[in-house]
């Protein structure tokens, strides 16, 4: 489904999180389905019966996995008419995401403003919890209660390019309000995708009064942010038009909106990949930085950035606590383990990232291996105030590379 870009409070009415139960999942020893209503529920549902409320499942991972399927969830007081308290029970469809889900597992409960639900399971204490935790503005973690939080037309904060990546992961498609954008888009690159170095020197260029000097935070969080929207305006348009050459025939249709559907996910990870490292590396020559992009150096590995460069790598005799290496991953799914092999001569290695919202227990792991994270200013938000603590920005990245380079 496709919402104008706005305020989360536009399509979604309350969210409720709990930890998962035996008796409330699929299983040999439990075949239910249903979970028992708590005053949480009840505020979010009300009191009257609500049957068959369209609801989209949906299992995610921290590795890229995921399952989902439509269904449905019914709210009822099972001692309607009886003398006794009312007890209310949420009843749900079996589906692939019900199969798969299991006690300890986080279920995000989401009612949306178009009458639909949403459900979504995901494994404890994994960074698509975290960030769906900051998403909804939940600071508890899941418990065996469920925890509910009304959204409302105070939720006014913008949707930005860290609440945008989150929404993505549910299969949310925020649309763009400034259709008439899509002109200069086309007369530029026509109908096709154009090479992402040449896009994001487009889209840097759409921005006059950003300053990579003055601020490289703010700078690279507005390009990476420009880009995505130019992106999206672009793609739409393209596969719009990929459509309509086959809109007459049902099955071809078909076949082809199931095909995009399965390259959209994965061209946009794998361009915004591609877009940061362009966007980065402006900011390094607007800060005069020597660099190598991509340079070889053990075992044929190829670090996306090494300062100064080449030459002073290769030379055993250069300092090594001169020389810096910096690896670029849009998400940290991208396998952030393959960094720590990339520099054998640099022990303490920087990444920079743009994947909001990492679980506690990930950033423990990448700062045990001597992994330093770079991350724009602007998603610092999205971890807690402990995590905070052990990040660097893109300004004191630069500042340390600088002052490496001056020896």
């Amino acid at each position: 489904m496709t919402y104008r870009r706005g305020m989360l409070s536009d399509f979604f009415e309350g969210v409720a999180v709990k930890k998962l139960t035996l008796v409330e999942t699929v299983s040999p020893k439990s075949n239910q389905h249903e979970i028992q209503g708590t005053k949480a529920l009840r505020a979010m549902f009300g009191d009257a019966d609500r049957k068959s409320i369209p609801t989209r499942f949906i299992w995610l991972n921290d590795e890229n996995e995921g399952l989902s399927e439509d269904g449905f969830i019914s709210w009822s007081n099972v001692r309607k008419g009886r003398p006794r308290a009312a007890e209310y029970h949420l009843y749900y469809s079996g589906n692939i995401v019900t199969e798969a889900m299991k006690p300890g597992d986080a279920l995000f409960l989401a009612l949306r403003r178009d009458g639909t639900a949403m459900v979504v399971v995901v494994p404890l204490d994994s960074t698509i919890q975290s960030q769906l935790l900051w998403l909804f503005g939940i600071d508890e973690q899941p418990e065996l209660a469920f925890a509910f939080r009304q959204i409302t037309g105070d939720d006014s904060a913008r949707l930005d390019f860290a609440a945008r990546y989150v929404l993505d992961e549910l299969g949310i498609d925020l649309e763009e309000p400034e259709v008439d954008a899509i002109d200069p888009l086309i007369a530029r690159f026509g109908t096709t995708f154009p090479p992402t170095r040449e896009f994001s020197a487009f889209a840097r260029q759409t921005l006059r009064d950003v300053s990579p000097l003055d601020d490289p935070d703010a700078a690279l969080f507005a390009w990476m942010e420009r880009e995505e929207l130019l992106f999206r305006r672009l793609e739409r348009h393209i596969i719009a038009e990929q459509l309509s050459v086959v809109a007459d025939n049902r099955n071809a249709l078909v076949e082809g909106v199931l095909s995009l559907s399965m390259q959209l996910h994965q061209r946009r990870r794998s361009r915004a990949g591609r877009a940061l490292e362009n966007h980065f590396e402006t900011i390094v020559e607007a800060h005069d930085l020597q660099y190598a992009r991509g340079a070889e150096t053990e075992n044929r590995n190829k670090p996306d950035f090494l300062f100064p460069g080449t030459a002073e790598y290769a030379d055993l005799a250069f300092p090594a606590d001169r020389l810096t290496m910096l690896g670029v991953k849009f998400t940290l799914k991208d396998r952030w383990r393959q960094v720590l092999a990339e520099a054998n001569r640099i022990p303490e290695k920087h990444l920079l990232t743009f994947e909001p919202g990492i679980s506690a227990h990930q950033t423990e792991q990448i700062a045990a291996s001597r992994l330093q994270l770079v991350i724009p200013r602007a998603i610092h938000s999205t971890f807690t105030p402990a995590q905070q603590a052990g990040l660097i920005d893109v300004r004191d990245f630069l500042r340390l590379v600088r002052e490496r380079q001056a020896g």
